[in-house]
């Protein structure tokens, strides 16, 4: 198995920088809630949320969404702090990866429990091994793989092809 870089933290930073433009420009009216999925997702909802400030001088809430990422239904789904921000709010699902939509699948269910207006997507890294319906709405790097390939983000080093 080869361990190469794909993307410099350089250019992390300038992904999500771009997808925090982005998010503010098609949503400059409403607030945003943005949620992350247990680590990687939650690194990359405080990452725009940092960006988001800079922009537009009011940042978003954020949450963590944790689940059992390879048996989602042997453990409750838990969302931490005041979930009341997410009735009929709009809210953001942040992922490090996305590969094949499951992960992001189960915590859609999870907040769509909680009647929320509209959800969207962010993910800093898109494989293309779809095998639930997850579109993202913004996505940083567009990759290629073999399923037997992994993608990991190492926090202030960039993303791996491992």
């Amino acid at each position: 198995m080869s361990n190469n870089q794909i993307l410099s933290q350089a250019k992390v930073d300038q992904i999500i920088k771009r997808i925090a433009y982005q998010i503010y420009e098609n949503n400059m009216d409403e607030k945003v809630i943005l949620v992350g999925v247990d680590e990687g997702g939650r690194k990359l909802a405080d990452q725009i949320n940092e960006t988001l400030t800079t922009i537009s001088g009011k940042g978003a809430k954020c949450l963590t969404i944790s689940l059992d990422k390879q048996h989602p239904l042997s453990k409750d789904i838990e969302l931490d702090g005041d979930t009341t921000d997410l009735r009929n709010g709009l809210v953001i699902l942040c992922d490090d990866v996305l590969n094949s939509g499951k992960t992001l699948a189960y915590s859609l269910a999870k907040l769509l429990n909680l009647e929320v207006k509209k959800v969207e997507t962010a993910v800093l890294v898109l494989r293309t091994h779809g095998r639930f319906p997850i579109y993202a709405n913004y996505k940083g790097y567009e990759l290629s793989t073999t399923i037997k390939e992994h993608v990991e983000v190492r926090a202030g080093d960039g993303v791996y092809l491992l």
